[in-house]
C-alpha cells in the first residue's frame, strides 16, 4: 500500500517488518528505499539487503547519543536512590 516514492524506516523491532516482502518490494522498485536499524534475526541479518543501493543499514545504535545515555543514567540513578530510600524503584517492570 506504500507509494513508489516511500521509504520504510524501522528502528523499533525487527519482527515488525516482513523482510522477505520488503526485499521483494525494494528489488521490484515498489518502494523507493528502506532504512533498517533492527532485523528479524539479530545479530545476523539477511545479507541481500547489502546488495541493494536503496537501503541503509545501521547497527541498533539510534539511541547512542550523549543526551540519551545521560538520560538513561539519570533515570537509573533515580531508581536506585528510590529503592534504597523507599524500598520501591520508580520504574518497576513487574
Amino acid at each position: 500500500m506504500m507509494q513508489p516514492t516511500a521509504f520504510l524506516i524501522n528502528t523499533s523491532r525487527g519482527s515488525q517488518v516482513d523482510e522477505a516482502a520488503l526485499l521483494r518490494a525494494l528489488k521490484g522498485k515498489r518502494i523507493a528505499g528502506a532504512g533498517l536499524d533492527v532485523f528479524e534475526e539479530e545479530p545476523d541479518f539477511n545479507k541481500e539487503f547489502c546488495q541493494l543501493d536503496n537501503v541503509i543499514l545501521t547497527p541498533h545504535a539510534g539511541s547512542a547519543t550523549r543526551e540519551s545515555r545521560r538520560s538513561v543514567l539519570k533515570e537509573a540513578s533515580h531508581n536506585i536512590v528510590s529503592f534504597l530510600v523507599d524500598g520501591v524503584p520508580v520504574n518497576r517492570v513487574n
